[in-house]
């Protein structure tokens, strides 16, 4: 994927939250990835507002419970996944823990 933009119509979302940059990776129904994007704090709120309404889910942080609530009220549906059940599928790469995240929501 060489523009980093949705290809089609996404399902399960993955975000990787971080203190100012986010890792978001999407799916369609068939488990093929639509969206690879890297956003700062700024730009994930415009993003996900102009979005269809899919399935997010995120690793739960202290900062997580504020993000379910803004993506929440923009009519999205969000899961939180405890962090020692994400730890061991990280391996160095921000998208493999974005992949098993969304697997384990589906």
């Amino acid at each position: 994927m060489a523009d980093n933009t949705a290809k089609g119509p996404m399902t399960v979302l993955g975000i990787d939250l971080a203190k100012q940059s986010f890792q978001l990776h999407g799916v369609d129904k068939d488990g093929k990835v639509v969206l690879k994007k890297k956003l700062n704090r700024k730009q994930l709120s415009a993003f996900m507002a102009n979005l269809p309404v899919c399935l997010i889910g995120l690793e739960a942080c202290g900062g997580a419970h504020h993000w379910v609530r803004i993506l929440t009220a923009m009519g999205h549906s969000v899961r939180m996944m405890a962090p020692q059940f994400v730890k061991p599928h990280v391996k160095s790469n921000v998208v493999c823990s974005l992949f098993t995240l969304i697997l384990a929501l589906c």
